[in-house]
C-alpha cells in the first residue's frame, strides 16, 4: 500500500514535469498548455547575387541565395567540395533596407532565422515547394571582394 502510493507520487510528478507526454485526470479540466518548440537556423557563406526587392508595397521583402559548401574525401583520396544553395528572405523593415543597399555579391554573411516552406504555381499552373531561410539577423563578414 505505501509502495503504491509512492509510485503514484512518482508517476504524478513525472506528468507534472512532462505534461504533453504524460496524461493525467487532474490536467483533463486544465486547458491544453502551449508547447515550446525551435526552428533555428545559421549559416555563414557567401552571397550569390545581388539581393532583389520583392512582395507588395504593404509586405515588401527583400531575397538573396546564400552559398554554403561541404568538404568530403573519398577512400581514394579524392577531395569533393559539394554546395548548397539557400534562398534567403528579410522582412524585417531595417535589415531589409541595410541587407539592400549595402549587401554585394560574393560578400561573406552569417545569417541567424528561422526554416519557413511553402508552395508556388508556376506559369503551367504546376505546384513546386518551395524552402527559405526567414532571416533574424545578417551580419556582414567583409565587402564583397572575395580576395580579401
Amino acid at each position: 500500500m505505501i509502495l503504491q502510493r509512492v509510485v503514484s507520487a512518482a508517476r504524478f510528478a513525472s506528468c507534472r514535469m512532462l505534461p504533453s507526454v504524460c496524461q493525467a485526470s487532474s490536467y483533463q479540466s486544465e486547458p491544453s498548455r502551449v508547447e515550446k518548440t525551435l526552428n533555428s537556423v545559421t549559416l555563414l557563406g557567401r552571397v550569390g547575387g545581388e539581393p532583389q526587392k520583392r512582395g507588395t508595397e504593404e509586405h515588401p521583402v527583400v531575397i538573396f541565395s546564400l552559398a554554403t559548401h561541404a568538404n568530403y574525401k573519398y577512400e581514394s583520396g579524392e577531395f569533393v567540395q559539394r554546395t548548397d544553395w539557400h534562398r534567403v528572405c528579410v522582412f524585417k523593415p531595417h535589415l531589409r533596407d541595410t541587407v539592400y543597399t549595402f549587401m554585394k555579391k560574393g560578400q561573406r554573411v552569417y545569417v541567424q532565422g528561422r526554416l519557413t516552406y511553402g508552395e508556388v504555381k508556376d506559369e503551367n499552373g504546376i505546384s513546386r515547394s518551395t524552402t527559405a531561410v526567414v532571416a533574424d539577423d545578417v551580419i556582414f563578414f567583409q565587402t564583397g571582394d572575395q580576395s580579401t
